[in-house]
């Protein structure tokens, strides 16, 4: 029984990372429509409901191909072997970003060459990508990280230059715009991820490969087959990456919604920035900055703050029932499995600074003001009472 005179204490509700449950909720009677349909149909991987997937992704990128596959990993997997990048060549990555973009290199016999990042954006630095290139180059990643593209024109130039393909790693950023063409039309071909967080997620793992150019797209789909384009005869040997069915139908429900969850995004966004300034922590916690020429559509909306406070700021975090993520704490080139490549650490300063102070705030379209208030709010009672300590 709570005592006289006194209230009980009102614990504030979490709050999520990402609240996928809230855009099931919202689409509920298609979703289960779709799956339905799908269980009705007898038709569990490829076949109509995939094809009909990627001619309405397709057209929704901007791209004259889709090709969908098990993962956004599978994706760059299958893009990297359909450009006949193998053993001998090298293709230079991000050391800041998901495991899966240097993997993916290795897993075709190819070695991943490290080029750091621009610290302001955490995309790759095209001047850093330019003195990596060397005659066994065949490939640059640009992962458009967090969202935003990277200076794609400029890599582009340089990528020409030297004869060497461009995929793009869009996992993060479905519907974000470099001067204005969406990614995913930037590169000789270009992986998604559908991953159930992504700005489109699946039900489970899922990914796409788009690609202007109608060969290589053949390509994709037989690969994805076992190396198969007519069924039980093989060309080539390939991988079972095949996209099932009901991850593309319920992909085709939330498609269409994706311009409007991405300008959800935008505006939580702004609202993080403005409550950062009026919590006057602006000179703690340092927002990130969109670049005037791109579209930032905010998978992740990831800030930086001292090191020597970021793993305390993660903590508290995490005790006031606040989600929170470290992207990424580990740089590639001083991971375990890497340690061939021979790199060191002070090799990719800019990386390895992200990496010490980066950490993501919950983002997704259906956050309202009150719960963003209630991330920065606990921000600040984190300063606050750092302050305190330190005085």
């Amino acid at each position: 029984m709570t005592p006289a005179g006194k209230e009980a204490a009102v614990t504030p509700a979490p709050v999520p990372l990402c609240d996928i449950q809230a855009r099931y909720r919202s689409l509920k009677d298609e979703i289960d429509a779709a799956v339905l349909r799908v269980l009705g149909s007898g038709q569990a991987i490829l076949g109509p409901e995939v094809a009909a997937f990627e001619a309405e992704a397709a057209k929704a990128v901007g791209a004259a191909h889709a090709v969908g596959c098990s993962s956004g990993t599978d994706a760059l997997v299958l893009a990297l072997h359909a450009l006949d990048i193998g053993p001998g060549d090298e293709v230079i990555v991000p050391p800041f970003t998901f495991f899966a973009t240097a993997s993916s290199v290795c897993r075709v016999g190819a070695r991943p060459v490290f080029a750091d990042i621009d610290p302001v954006t955490f995309n790759l630095d095209p001047a850093q990508v330019e003195a990596k290139i060397t005659a066994r180059t065949r490939a640059v990643i640009p992962v458009h990280l967090f969202g935003q593209c990277c200076d794609m024109d400029e890599l582009r130039r340089i990528a020409d230059a030297n004869n060497v393909y461009v995929v793009e790693d869009a996992a993060q950023s479905q519907g974000a715009e470099y001067r204005g063409r969406q990614c995913g039309t930037l590169g000789t071909v270009s992986c998604f991820s559908f991953y159930p967080t992504k700005n489109l997620g699946a039900l489970g793992d899922a990914g796409m490969v788009t690609t202007d150019s109608p060969d290589i797209a053949g390509r994709l789909r037989s690969l994805r087959v076992h190396g198969s384009e007519v069924k039980y005869f093989h060309r080539e040997v390939g991988y079972n990456m095949r996209l099932d069915a009901l991850h593309a139908a319920i992909l085709r429900v939330k498609l269409p919604h994706v311009p409007r969850w991405l300008k959800l995004r935008e505006a939580a966004a702004g609202r993080y920035d403005e409550l950062i300034e009026k919590y006057h922590l602006s000179g703690f916690v340092h927002r990130p900055v969109a670049q005037p020429d791109r579209r930032h559509v905010f998978n992740q909306y990831v800030v930086k703050v001292p090191p020597a406070h970021r793993d305390a700021l993660v903590q508290h975090l995490k005790d006031s029932k606040v989600g929170v993520e470290v992207y990424y704490p580990l740089s590639l080139h001083q991971q375990e499995c890497f340690r061939f490549l021979d790199y060191r650490a002070g090799d990719f300063p800019a990386s390895e600074e992200a990496a010490r102070t980066v950490l993501a705030l919950p983002i997704f379209p259906e956050i309202t003001p009150a719960q963003q208030e209630r991330v920065v709010d606990v921000c600040a009672g984190y300063l606050r009472q750092s302050l305190r300590r330190a005085a």
